[in-house]
This record gives structure tokens, sequence and C-alpha cells, in this order.
């Protein structure tokens, strides 16, 4: 995961711990809006992730109402946070794809595009 975050770092011309702080709000949503059953396989296959963002029970809690009624609410409050770290529209992007690539090399290819296309408005950010 450190390699994940310094590579990160560098492509983005971020610092580490902005890098850091970055994956893990991209980790937390997937984690807190994905299914279940194949959050648990990533958990499985990624128990570095479970250090990063608590247990997924925890975070698996339900969606907002605002959230449910905006089909994307969760999305939007990412995006927002990870604005809040000083991060703009092509970090975000590289640091959401180099994240997305990473997972899909250590928990699968399946798994993780299940993750994502189960997540509304996700797969066309990414």
């Amino acid at each position: 995961m450190q390699t994940l975050i310094a590579g990160i770092a560098r492509q983005a011309g971020i610092s580490e711990d902005i890098a850091q702080k970055a994956v893990a709000i991209i980790l937390k949503f997937l984690v807190s809006e994905g299914p279940k059953d194949k959050i648990a396989a990533l958990l499985d296959d990624m128990p570095e992730v479970k250090a990063m963002v608590g247990d997924a029970e925890d975070a698996k809690g339900g969606k907002s109402l605002l959230g449910s009624i905006l089909g994307g609410g969760g999305v939007m409050a990412t995006f927002s946070e990870l604005s809040g770290l000083g991060l703009e529209m092509g970090e975000i992007q590289t640091i959401a794809e180099k994240t997305i690539d990473y997972a899909k090399e250590k928990a699968g290819e399946e798994t993780v595009n299940d993750i994502i296309g189960s997540i509304p408005g996700l797969s066309q950010l990414i």
C-alpha cells in the first residue's frame, strides 16, 4: 500500500500525506457504498484496507436520504471531501485510477468492476 501511495504522490505531484488521505477517502467510499459480498471479498484480499477505513460493517451504514434522492450523493460527497484536501479534478482522477488499478491487482478485476458498477454514477467518473 505504501508503494501505491508513494507512486500516486509522485504522479499527481502531491505529498504522500495527502495521497494517503485521498486513497483512504476513496476506499472508504467504496466500502460504504459497494455490495456487502463484494466488499467482503475485497477486504479479504486487501487486509490493509481495514486499517485505513475501519471495519467494513461499521463503514456499511445506510445511505442518507439526500444521497438516495440524488442517486449519487455519495459520489458528490466523496468528491467534495477530496477537493477539501486541495486536490483538483485531474489529481482526483489520477488518484482514483491508480487506487482502482491497485485494488484490481489485489482483489481481482471482476470483484472491483462489480463494486464500481453497483455504485450509481461512479463508472462515468473513473
